[in-house]
């Protein structure tokens, strides 16, 4: 009677040990080299096109906004490839609208740029713009958002295009906003940006290797 129950143990044994031999042990994501040239290098950011946002359906728009950058090499897989040490939407004469009336953004910086994904065959780098802190004011309706927002790099046209997604860029802080500006509802951004060595009119280059 004993026989079959060492039989059994002897199987249920040699079986654990098989499926501990055949577990292969987790694998390291790959890193990557950010190759930035120049390498390190302060940047301008200017929009080539109206800047678009909305929430709930609110449209806003700024034909002006520009900023400041500075961009370096690193390694790692997301990499903070970049800095936006100062941002502004609007500017003196045109300033940035909405159905509402005007709107006011005050950007708390700095913010950064991540890269995530290179491909090589386009020259186009993604990742995205990370940080953000800024409150917007319409009127007396004043509202935050924190998060980050999408974006791509183009080496070939020196365009950072940024276009995040639900979820992205949540309100976080909300008052006299009623049911326009909830606590929880997104920002959604698009525009794109030139991207030029300060004082020069070239553009940057991104490369990403896994190492």
């Amino acid at each position: 009677m004993k026989k079959p129950i060492v039989k059994l143990a002897a199987l249920a044994g040699a079986t654990t040990a098989s499926c501990v031999l055949t577990v292969a042990p987790a694998q390291a994501a790959p890193s990557t080299v950010w190759t930035v040239s120049p390498s390190p290098a302060g940047v301008s950011l200017t929009n080539s096109v109206n800047l678009r946002l909305s929430v709930n359906g609110i449209a806003m728009t700024c034909t002006k906004s520009n900023g400041a950058a500075t961009l370096r090499s690193t390694t790692g897989n997301p990499a903070t490839a970049g800095r936006i040490t100062s941002i502004a939407f609007g500017a003196a004469g045109a300033p940035c609208t909405t159905v509402l009336g005007n709107i006011t953004l005050v950007p708390t910086a700095p913010w950064t740029f991540v890269a995530q994904d290179h491909t090589a065959s386009t020259g186009v780098t993604q990742g995205y713009i990370g940080d953000i802190d800024m409150k917007l004011s319409v009127g007396a309706m004043v509202f935050r958002v924190q998060g980050k927002a999408s974006a791509t790099y183009t080496n070939a046209t020196g365009r950072l295009t940024v276009e995040n997604t639900v979820g992205e860029l949540p309100i976080t802080e909300s008052a006299n906003s009623g049911a326009a500006f909830p606590v929880g509802a997104s920002l959604l951004i698009k525009g794109d940006y030139l991207v030029k060595p300060t004082g020069t009119t070239a553009f940057m280059t991104i490369v990403g290797t896994n190492l």
